[in-house]
């Protein structure tokens, strides 16, 4: 069964157009915990445009009767700053990506050329010191495992925004393969398999069908959407469902 990290990105960007502090992020990570989710994910970036540097030590805090087995992922660009912001709170995952500062969201993985790599092995040197696992985001492509095999990451995360936009206009075969078949690359260099971005109910049971070992599945803005019709804790206890393979 894949585990469910929910991502509460869209929930501090909705508080962050108030000064009132609602939605108030730290409760709702404890819905999360309730609704029987495996975790929670954020991803801090430079702008602070969603969640905030400070709220990561705050999620730490409140998460910490749970952990380990109710995990923190950690997302971002591995420069100096969120590197340091890791190390504070030694989650038990981070997923590392080759975003610019200014970009909108996360849609290219990455290539691991020597330019990357640069970045990518300091990094992963430190983050492992910790005892963090180290996951980096990645395109649908069997060549990408392969490369992050090849460096000493712990796993993957397959983009699957383009599998989900295909899906809309029903035409997902092909990208579906190719996720499957970059998943079957990772499991046979013995690494872990997660997947993100653009999920939702009506994608995932194919996904979790075509990748049977998929470990994680990290999701934020679909369920936020989600939650507006049907509640929050519904939300979750329905993605959950679905990536557990429950018809």
């Amino acid at each position: 069964m894949a585990r469910l990290s929910v991502n509460l990105n869209k929930v501090a960007l909705l508080r962050n157009s108030r000064r009132t502090g609602v939605p108030d992020v730290l409760h709702f990570a404890t819905l999360v915990h309730s609704a029987g989710a495996h975790g929670v994910t954020v991803h801090p970036r430079p702008d602070e445009r969603h969640i905030r540097r400070s709220d990561v030590p705050a999620l730490s805090e409140v998460m910490r009767p749970w952990r380990p087995s109710f995990e923190f992922n950690i997302e971002g660009f591995p420069d100096p700053a969120f590197l340091d912001l890791v190390a504070a709170v030694k989650p038990e995952q981070c997923t590392l990506v080759p975003d610019d500062p200014n970009v909108f969201t996360s849609e290219e993985g990455w290539k691991l050329d020597d330019a990357q790599r640069a970045v990518v092995l300091p990094a992963l040197e430190r983050l492992k010191s910790l005892g963090t696992r180290v996951i980096l985001f990645v395109d649908p492509d069997p060549a990408a495992a392969d490369r992050v095999a090849d460096i000493g990451a712990d796993g993957i995360e397959i983009y699957t925004g383009s599998y989900a936009a295909a899906f809309k206009q029903g035409a997902h075969q092909a990208l579906l393969a190719q996720c499957a078949q970059t998943a079957e690359r990772a499991k046979a260099r013995g690494l872990v398999v997660n997947a993100g971005h653009d999920l939702n109910l009506e994608n995932i049971p194919l996904l979790v069908g075509a990748i049977p070992h998929l470990a994680e599945a990290s999701i934020g803005h679909e369920l936020t959407a989600d939650a507006l019709l049907m509640g929050f804790e519904k939300a979750v206890a329905a993605y959950k469902t679905a990536l557990a393979g429950v018809p």
